[in-house]
């Protein structure tokens, strides 16, 4: 029988995460190891993050890897979303220097063991983020690119596909999918 949940304080949580050799996230007092992800997976979440610093050259923004921790702090959670931008300065957490509390884009990968969460829970707490206006979900296995944008109180969903453009209308940028999927070892 598998053990319950041992509830940690955020400072705990903190401490740990310093230490750590693999990523943990944080809800609500538990911590939770995240699993590794696959060759497509990281060849995907380099390639948003790349074309999303050309698209932003020159413009008061910068991109964040996975290794940026996102503190939402309304819902007690922090996470490692696999690229966030941040426009202006960062305004780190109160309770967390380290965790990102103004991020106006958020992007993951999805893969079989995350896209529930990405598409219900993990996205139920960004949106209690004031700052985010764009929640981007990649898939893996096609090439498909989802936004949802935040217009005043609700969101509006968008899907891109091959031979489209993915407008992030609060960075001022479009992304091709045809170069976000472009493998060069392809033929």
């Amino acid at each position: 029988m598998a053990e319950p949940a041992q509830h940690v304080s955020y400072a705990e949580y903190i401490e740990l995460a310093e230490r750590a050799e693999l990523k943990h996230e944080y809800v609500d007092g538990v911590v939770v190891a995240l699993a590794g992800g696959s060759i497509e997976h990281g060849r995907l979440v380099a390639r948003t993050g790349y074309l999303l610093q050309q698209a932003l050259e020159g413009k008061p923004c910068n991109v964040f890897s996975s290794d940026g921790r996102v503190r939402i702090e309304a819902t007690n959670r922090s996470t490692y979303p696999d690229v966030s931008v941040v426009c202006g300065p960062v305004q780190p957490a109160r309770d967390d220097p380290q965790g990102i509390t103004n991020p106006v884009v958020l992007v993951e990968v999805l893969s079989d063991s995350t896209e529930k969460d990405d598409r219900g829970s993990k996205f139920a707490h960004y949106r209690r983020l004031p700052s985010l206006r764009e929640y981007v979900l990649v898939a893996q296995d096609v090439a498909r690119v989802e936004v949802f944008r935040r217009e005043g109180d609700v969101w509006v969903f968008r899907e891109h596909g091959p031979a489209q453009e993915v407008e992030l209308v609060s960075l001022g940028v479009t992304l091709s999918v045809d170069r976000l999927y472009a493998d060069p070892t392809r033929a």
